[in-house]
């Protein structure tokens, strides 16, 4: 019999701001611990792990069950369910956490082979992170919650081995994780002080997952209590079917060694194409001729999607989009000064059924903090927030648009020197754009957010000046015809004449 090592309710190996590494009992009832580490797909990954242990605990009926529970409630049954479910936590053992013994027989890939910012192969290798480096038991306790839902797409698993029999969904390349997707799905949540109070705040009831009609099988049961024989049994169906099999989908059958681990594709979850996401996941399912998604871009941070992520505060607007996740938990967060709508995935390169991290992908996340003055009735937060937006867009248009112009004036090809100068102008705009929200949610009178507007316009005048010379007398007559708010300023000086 396999000896049980490494509990991840007792052992330390989830990262945590400010802490280094704490256990799944601590992370419930330290409400010191206020927010994860690693890297954005850590964070997703360990906060549905953290969720489907609550849902499994102690998922409510209504919201005034919920509110009856409240997080202290949701603390104990939680603690008393990891009490009574301890041994389902053993990362080694004769049932290792997550793990089909079954799998065994796949030929071992090495856990650099599935470790997303790692490069091997003949891939060049430009920073020291990119290395692959010897694991611990907290750092692979880490891998297998990442790899359950945001393994890359490929060859790298050995895919010649089915455990379901007449099972044919499996070919040579793996499809990508279900909460990965094809070039990287953008995932938001709320939080709040505490990482036990966020997932308090984020439990869905048994009536908001009927509402969603997407999960037909409800809760459903946690793969550790129950895990699937094969790709397509009755337990792996049921998972397909139900909330927790979303949070845990199992997208790979793994188990772990000391000299790798034995992968291959597990269970085929339905897609966005089905009508089916996960309830962090932006979608737009009236879109047509398909659903559509708000994809992870590192140049357009999901700070500047805020206004599609809330969507839903707007019932007149044309904007689709829906995150549930945000939609069905917002009004919980009016009974708190501040929270935080938190946004990150990965964004990732395809070439022939191969995922992959080029040197224009890379990790995103946006934390922008609101207040609840955005719930009262005085302010039009979301309008406001909308209409600033849009000014945002039309000086980083008009930006693109006047550098261009500079350089055609020059003969000079400048759309690329244009693109870089919209880049730099967006970065500075994420330094005030907290400041913006804010403005936008506590200002009734619009001062605050006139003022911003001045910020956002010197920008645009200050990256003009850097990126298009006025050294020569040509040069000068060209930046003078192309400078920005130049109609806005000929508009001015004939009302003061």
């Amino acid at each position: 019999m396999a000896e049980n090592k490494f509990n991840l309710i007792d052992e330390p190996w989830i990262p945590v701001a400010e802490k280094g590494k704490v256990n799944l009992r601590q992370i419930f009832s330290d409400t010191s611990i206020t927010s994860l580490g690693g890297n954005p797909v850590e964070k997703i990954s360990v906060f549905k792990l953290l969720l489907a242990i609550a849902q499994s605990a102690c998922t409510p009926e209504t919201e005034d069950d919920w509110k009856k529970l409240g997080c202290s409630g949701m603390q104990k049954k939680v603690d008393a369910y990891l009490t009574e479910h301890h041994d389902c936590f053993w990362l080694y053992g004769e049932k290792p956490f997550l793990q089909m013994p079954a799998i065994a027989k796949a030929e071992l890939a090495s856990y650099g082979d599935v470790k997303m910012e790692v490069s091997t192969g003949n891939t060049s290798v430009v920073t020291e992170i990119q290395s692959e480096k010897p694991l611990d038991d907290s750092e692979k306790a880490l891998l297998v919650i990442v790899l359950m839902g945001f393994a890359f797409g490929g060859k790298k698993v050995d895919n010649s081995v089915v455990l379901t029999p007449g099972y044919s969904l499996k070919s040579t390349t793996g499809k990508s994780g279900t909460s990965l997707g094809f070039m990287g799905y953008t995932h938001s949540f709320l939080f709040a002080d505490s990482i036990a109070d966020s997932v308090y705040e984020n439990v869905f009831t048994v009536d908001m997952l009927k509402e969603m009609n997407m999960f037909l099988s409800g809760v459903g049961v946690a793969p550790w209590l129950e895990m699937p024989v094969g790709e397509d049994d009755p337990i792996a169906r049921k998972l397909k079917t139900s909330y927790i099999g979303r949070l845990i989908p199992l997208s790979r059958f793994m188990l772990l060694s000391e000299k790798g681990l034995a992968y291959s594709e597990g269970i085929s979850h339905p897609s966005y194409i089905d009508f089916v996401v996960d309830p962090s996941v932006t979608v737009d399912f009236m879109a047509k001729p398909k659903p559509k998604l708000l994809w992870i871009d590192p140049e357009r941070k999901p700070w500047r999607q805020l206004t599609s992520l809330l969507a839903f505060l707007d019932s007149t607007n044309a904007n689709k989009f829906v995150c549930y996740q945000l939609k069905e938990m917002l009004h919980r967060f009016a009974k708190l000064n501040s929270f935080t709508i938190w946004s990150g995935g990965v964004c990732v390169s395809n070439n022939a059924g191969e995922q992959y991290l080029t040197g224009t992908d890379d990790f995103v996340e946006s934390e922008i903090q609101l207040s609840s003055e955005i719930f009262s009735d005085e302010h039009e937060f979301f309008g406001t927030l909308s209409t600033q937006m849009e000014y945002l867009e039309k000086d980083a248009n008009m930006l693109f648009g006047c550098v261009s112009h500079y350089y055609k004036s020059l003969k000079t090809d400048g759309k690329s020197i244009a693109s870089q100068a919209t880049n730099t102008y967006w970065q500075l705009c994420e330094t005030k754009f907290q400041q913006l929200v804010t403005a936008c949610s506590e200002d009734l009178t619009g001062d605050m957010a006139t003022k911003m507007r001045k910020i956002f316009n010197s920008f645009v005048m200050q990256i003009y000046d850097e990126t298009c010379p006025k050294d020569s007398a040509r040069q000068l007559e060209a930046w003078a015809e192309n400078k920005p708010f130049m109609k806005k300023e000929k508009e001015e000086a004939e009302e003061n004449e």
